[in-house]
Formats: structure tokens, sequence, C-alpha cells
């Protein structure tokens, strides 16, 4: 068997026992088989080290002593080595015990014969009849493969509690029948230097499943309502500075419970309740990180199970050692993974808006859980005249760096497009602010802005691949516009086209991470994408058009296990519109009368919307606003109704200033216009545009 195979079960030293069955439960302790009949009394004994307890032989399981009485040795075809023997040259090496898996620490191979050579039912240590237990670790070759599979084991989680049940996983039954892990409330991360108190608080226990309670080992009997380990032991402990607990925790190295530091510093971790066996079976590690501790492990055994050794302080060492690395690696990689979520969340818009005559629906999926920031961006931009700017973005890479660069271009769009440019104009900016980041900063870009008034849509691409209109009966189009070179390339004109946005239409506007990947050309993904939103359409009739969410989840559905090579960002766009019945529209000289002649017009509108409540509020409001407008503008004023859900009222003229709400003082004569719009309307606001500005209010109806 490959020595460096570790499996994914837990570690133990147990032998296989005749009839368990591979379904008994994790850490179910095996008995030991009934010992074989016993060699002759005069069996070699194993070579030893100086200092070394004596080591009974080890012969093969499958053969007799090594040795006859009176020291001669017995014919090939009966004999076989000890622990420590050689086999003669042209001896055939097929007895010799395989390796064990590495995730289980290999016993002797002839334990039942050196359980034979003693009385039967006797341990060859204590005399003693034999636990109903795990084996003990009785060789360095064994605690060495346990340290080598548990540490991998340990090594291969991610996050916190991937590693802490690693390390519980590993340690029962094989090297302790239970454990507890105390880690720092909270847990420092990096550099971080802790301020207050030292506080452990038990983050996990593990032991061996068992039929019933310890009653006079490791742990008092639980209350019959909670049987978990958890409630028997403080959950939280701060630790006292200059106490008995902060000097072993300073101490670092693992000691028995047993010694006279930790008898003092038990009690202060774990509460006066919690009874501790006698004798060396239990060992306290502590945690240290990089840079401080984090935490403390407790081992411990049973009273029928064999004691720790002095080489298991050096296994719980190791062990200790390498959870706290871990433990200190996952703490950095969930504060990196937390810095990314934020910083993909603060670049993206945490609501959409909702602008008149249109909704919206929005999805993002980074290209991996490991890589979860990007380049791609969606937004949805209201602008002056209840329009709406519609627009989605890709930046190479999907990185720290390719963040960056999106949120520096997402927040140049939305400054380019509060200033109400057309939308080749947006991408010409855009692409002249890339090359002032950079000479190798590509992007690609669609702008389109979206009017509820006229039903009709204009849009401008950079390099993207095209939207996708899906119409109300079904039909999904795929929109012909100019494609445009890349933000970033320089020197290249955008081109904008003007279409109808009919009433009830969908408009789907994507990053190639949706339709490209390894297995497909972006275009073949193009006409997947149109066929799954026409499928989609015709499951709902084709007089009602399918709800946007629900449309988002199904085209997001169409992506297979290998087609996320990529970020993905998605915003659909359903058009309602605003019918022409719903709108109201004039042009007002500017002169002294206009003023007078605008409460006319509003008021006839109201009346024939049924809106004779707001007559009174809406006449003072447009009243004022137009009077500030023909006192400066040169040009015709503009005045405009909607009705929709809200009474919508805007004011445009030719001037770029736009008004500012102050306090008027007692003694003048004016300045208590805006004042008056900022106390009887829902909303208000004032736009500058390219040929002016529009002052806009808000009324709710009814």
């Amino acid at each position: 068997m490959d020595s460096t195979r570790v499996t994914e079960h837990p570690t133990s030293q147990e032998r296989p026992q005749p009839g368990v069955g591979p379904a008994e439960p994790r850490g179910a302790l095996l008995r030991t088989p009934e010992p074989l009949s016993a060699p002759p009394a005069s069996a070699l004994p194993a070579q030893t080290r100086p200092g070394d307890a004596p080591v009974l032989p080890m012969p093969c399981a499958q053969h007799g002593p090594s040795g006859t009485p009176g020291g001669t040795p017995a014919p090939p075809s009966a004999t076989s080595g000890t622990e420590h023997s050689q086999p003669a040259a042209g001896e055939p090496d097929a007895h010799r015990p395989r390796p064990a898996p590495e995730s289980i620490p290999a016993q002797p191979g002839a334990d039942q014969d050196r359980a034979a050579a003693l009385p039967a039912g006797k341990d060859r240590r204590t005399g003693q009849s034999p636990p109903n237990g795990p084996m003990p670790m009785r060789r360095d070759g064994d605690r060495l493969r346990f340290v080598g599979a548990a540490t991998r084991r340990i090594a291969r989680g991610i996050d916190l509690d991937e590693i802490v049940m690693g390390l519980c996983r590993a340690t029962v039954p094989t090297f302790a029948d239970a454990i507890l892990v105390y880690l720092r409330d909270p847990l420092p991360v990096g550099d971080e230097r802790p301020t207050g108190p030292l506080v452990l608080r038990l983050r996990r226990t593990d032991r061996i499943p068992q039929e019933r309670d310890l009653e006079d080992g490791i742990l008092p009997v639980p209350a019959p309502e909670n049987s978990g380990m958890a409630a028997l032991s403080n959950e939280l402990c701060q630790v006292r500075p200059g106490g008995p607990l902060a000097e072993v925790l300073r101490g670092v190295r693992p000691v028995f419970a047993d010694a006279p530091a930790a008898r003092a510093a038990l009690p202060e971790l774990l509460g006066d309740d919690l009874v501790i066996p006698a004798g060396q079976r239990a060992i306290l590690a502590p945690l240290r990180g990089r840079r401080r501790v984090i935490g403390a492990t407790l081992f411990l055994r049973r009273p029928e199970r064999m004691a720790f050794e002095t080489d298991d302080l050096l296994v719980a060492a190791q062990l200790a050692t390498h959870s706290a690395l871990g433990i200190d690696k996952a703490v950095l990689y969930g504060r990196e993974a937390y810095i990314a979520d934020e910083l993909q969340r603060t670049m993206l818009p945490e609501t959409l808006p909702n602008p008149t005559g249109v909704r919206l629906a929005s999805r993002y999926l980074p290209a991996a859980e490991t890589a979860r920031v990007g380049g791609d961006w969606y937004d949805a931009i209201p602008l002056p005249g209840s329009r709406v700017a519609l627009v989605v973005g890709d930046v190479m890479g999907h990185s720290m760096t390719s963040a960056a660069i999106m949120g520096q271009l997402r927040t140049t769009a939305q400054t380019l497009a509060g200033l109400d440019l057309p939308p080749q104009e947006v991408l010409h900016h855009l692409d002249e602010q890339a090359q002032r980041l950079g000479t190798d900063r590509m992007a690609t870009c669609l702008y389109a802005v979206y009017d509820p008034v006229a039903h009709r849509i204009t849009i401008a691409n950079a390099g993207h691949p095209p939207p996708v209109l899906l119409h109300l009966g079904g039909r999904a189009e795929v929109l012909r516009v100019p494609a445009g070179a890349p933000i970033g390339v320089g020197g290249v004109d955008f081109e904008a086209v003007e279409l109808d946005a009919p009433a009830g239409a969908t408009l789907l506007l994507y990053t190639d991470g949706l339709v490209e990947s390894r297995l497909r050309d972006v275009w073949t993904g193009i006409e997947q994408l149109r066929e799954k939103l026409a499928a989609t359409a015709q499951l709902t009739g084709a007089d009602h058009p399918p709800p946007l969410e629900a449309l988002c989840d199904e085209v997001l559905d169409m992506l297979g296990p290998g087609d996320r090579d990529d970020d993905i960002a998605l915003l659909a766009a359903r058009f309602d519109g605003i019918a022409p019945t719903d709108v109201a529209y004039w042009f007002l000289e500017p002169e002294d009368s206009a003023p007078s002649r605008a409460r006319r017009l509003v008021r006839r509108a109201l009346a024939r919307w049924d809106l004779d409540e707001l007559t009174d509020s809406v006449e003072l409001l447009v009243s004022e606003v137009v009077t500030n407008a023909v006192r400066y503008a040169s040009r015709p004023v503009t005045l405009r109704l909607l009705r929709t859900d809200v009474l919508r009222c805007e004011v445009g003229d030719d001037v770029p200033q736009l008004p500012r709400l102050r306090q008027a003082r007692a003694t003048d004569e004016g300045g208590r216009g805006l004042y008056l719009v900022n106390r009887l309307a829902r909303r208000w606001g004032a736009t500058r545009l390219s040929t002016g500005k529009v002052v806009w209010f808000e009324l709710n109806r009814g």
C-alpha cells in the first residue's frame, strides 16, 4: 500500500477484530481476542537499546518461537526471526508483516503470540487483564506514523471548523478517548494585538461513543436532557493574569494533568465540577500560533486504558503545533475572504433603483469560491425625464486589481450619467479614463438609456456581447448594435443606435462569462441564451411575460459544471413604459405670464386625471419653480406632468446653474420657493443637462 495515502476515516491503531462489522460507529471500542496458546518458555528476548524497557519477542504470527530449548535453532520451516532479526540469505521474505496504512499506526505483527507468552488473559506490562479499549502505541514508529497521518489530516482543512474537526477526528480514539479544544475569543488576526483579558471559549469536543456515559472515569454523568460534553465544562474561561493557567499557557509545552502546574490550572479551565482521572491520563497542551497562544487542548484517557507515556507529550506537542498554525492560517484566510466579499459588495449596487416605467433584476456570480472578486459590474442610474441608464461592463481578469479598476470605471460612469451625456460620449470618456489608469487597463462595456415616455432605447457598445430582447409574444432577439472597440484601446469612435422598446419586453444585459467558456465559443453561448429565453417565455404564455427573478434563475441554470471560467454579471430590465394618456407636456415662453399659464394648464390636467385633491399643492409648487426658471431663461421653458404611482412634475430651462436650498431671513422678500417645495413634495431634485437643467418634484397620489 502506498505509504503516502491518507484515508478519510478517523485514525486509529486498533487492529481489525473478528466479528466486528464495518457498520459500527466511529471510535467504537474493539475488544482484544482470546490469547492463543503460549509458546515455549525459552523464547529469546528481543534486542533493546540502552535505557529502553524490555520488549517481548515479536515472532511472526504464522510461525512458532524463534528458537528451541537450549538455544538450538529450529529448522527453517519452523522458525522465524525476532523483532530485530534479519532473514537468512536466500530465505523467502513472504512472512514479514506488511506495512499498515498510514492513517492507522501499525501494531506489532505478533500481538497474539506475545500475549500468549504471558498467563492467559494478562497484559504484558501490568500483568492484568487487557482493557476493553484501543491498544496503545507500543513503538516509536507507531507514534511517527500516527503524527504524520494526523498532521496531514489537520493540514487539509481550510476554514477554522475543518481544522478543529480534523484534530478531534485524528485524535479520538487513536491517541485519546476524549478531547476538548479551547480557542481564544476573539481570535487575533495576523499581527493584530488583542485587547482586553484573555478569554478561552470551548470550540469543540469529541469522545468515543458509549452505550452509557462514564460514571467513574473521565467525565461525570451528564444530565438526562443534555448528554453533550459541552455541557460538562465551562464554555467560557477568563484566564487570570499571573494565575496557574496563564503560567501553563506561557510555558507552551504540554504537561501531564498530575503535574503541579496542571493540577492548579485545570480547575480554572474546566471548572470545579469536572473530575480528571488520577495519574498520567490527561495531557494539557497549549496551542501557540505564529506570535501568541491562541488556545489549549486537553487529551483524556479512561482509567481502564493504558496511561500516557512520556513520549506521548511529544505527540501532543506536534498535534498542538500543527493545529495552532492551521488555525492561524484559517483565521487569515477568513479575513481575506471577508475583505474580498466586502470589496465586491461595495463595488456593486447594494440595491437597484425603482425608476418609473421599468422593473429591474440582477445577478452576480464570482468565477470561483476562492476568487470572489472580479471585474464584472452592472448598474442602473436614474436620469432626468424619468429615463434610466442601464450599464454592464467587464474588466479583464478576476483579481483585486480588476475589482479596483472596475470600481473606478463604475464611479466614472455614474458621474458621466449624471451629466446626461449621450451613450457614445459616456463610452468615449470611459476610454480616456481607462488610458489614464494604465496602458493595460482593458474593459468592455455596454451603455443603454431607456425612455419610458418615448418607448425607445439608445445603446452604445464597447466590445461587449450584444444584449438580447425578449418580446411579449415569446420571441427572443439578439439586438444588432455596433461592436465597437474595448475601453482602453484609445483613438476609436463609438456609435449609438436607437431602437424600439415596446411595453412588456425584457432586455437582458450580461457579461461574457455567461455565454463563453472553454467548452463553447461566445456566439454558440449567445444562441443558447436566446433559445433559453424563448423556451422560458413559452411557459408563461404569449400574453404574460415571465417574472424577472425567475427569469434570471432560469438563465443561470443553463450553466454547466465546466462553464464557470469567469465572473458573471446579469441585469434584466422589464419595460412597462408610460402610456401617452398619462403624460402632459407644454412649452412656456420666458415671460411674466408664464407662471399663471402654468397653473391653468396643470389644473386642467389634474381634473382630467381625477386628481383634484392635489390641485392646490401642485399649483403652488409649479408656480414657484416656473417663476424661478423664467427669471433667468432665454429660451422656452418645458413643463411636463407624469401620472404613474406618483405624480411627477418636471420643469426644464437652458440655465446650467442648479438651484440651492437656503434659509431665507425674516426681512427677505424672496428665497422661499425651494423651501416650500422641500416641505410639501414627497421628493425633489435638480439635474444638470447638456442643454441646461431640470428641476423636478413628486407628490403622492391620494
